[in-house]
């Protein structure tokens, strides 16, 4: 088993969505179709695929159910987080009775054991502190979020993981990399690597934290940066 990371599919295949993504420039063109043929390439029925959000453009689940289907056909085991325009995410628990042969795990608030000893924990994330406009509505959010990724890792800790993978779909710090709350938490729980996604461009992948900060490995993996290839998370 192999584990891997990437995030902001944004798949609009339901009849009742229109949302191409070309039109946000040349790294989006065509963009499900060298997905499709990097993940059949690199994924194996037994690795693990981490996705950090915006899964579909679908507003309500009957509209995404074309985008996850569409997932769901990839090899590997999915474990998917939600994203901040993944509106569609509503009720977990239907979510994860979607499909029974257990290869399509929605997550908020626990973890997921990929082994004995291995946890995946995460949550949405939200805008950090020290962001320009950050403001009393943002610091709800943003207070909430952090509740619910110590949430996960108590879940894992509980479980006797061992190793932990963190997830998050904003990344885990401002643009200035200052520490947050997510970030405290990765550090205090023992963390090896930290994925996130959110981020679009090369003006924006800038301003995304890479590589060690405080004893965890920070790793930006959404699909433009990431120019549709899953990214292997080593354990």
């Amino acid at each position: 088993m192999r584990i891997f990371a990437i995030g902001d599919l944004h798949l609009s295949f339901g009849e009742m969505v229109e949302k191409p993504m070309d039109i946000f420039g040349g790294q989006w063109v065509g963009h499900t179709e060298k997905l499709h043929k990097n993940w059949t390439e690199m994924i194996d029925p037994e690795d693990v695929v981490i996705i950090c959000g915006d899964i579909s453009w679908g507003l309500r689940q009957d509209e995404a159910m074309a985008d996850l289907d569409w997932v769901h056909a990839l090899p590997g085991k999915k474990i998917l987080f939600k994203g901040n325009h993944d509106l569609w995410w509503q009720s977990l628990s239907k979510l994860n009775k979607l499909y029974e042969d257990g290869t399509m795990l929605f997550v908020q608030n626990k973890c997921v054991m990929v082994d004995e000893k291995t946890a995946i924990c995460g949550t949405r994330g939200w805008t950090c502190p020290g962001t320009e406009g950050f403001g009393e509505h943002d610091r709800k959010i943003y207070d909430r979020e952090v509740l619910r990724l110590r949430m996960s890792l108590d879940d894992a800790k509980a479980a006797g993981a061992e190793t932990i993978i963190g997830v998050l779909h904003y990344p885990p710090t401002n643009e200035k990399h200052h520490k947050s709350g997510f970030t405290e938490l990765m550090t205090e729980y023992g963390v090896k690597t930290c994925v996130y996604g959110h981020l679009h461009g090369k003006d924006a992948f800038k301003n995304g934290i890479k590589g060690e900060y405080n004893n965890v490995e920070y790793k930006l993996v959404s699909l433009d940066y990431l120019q549709g290839r899953p990214e292997e998370v080593i354990i």
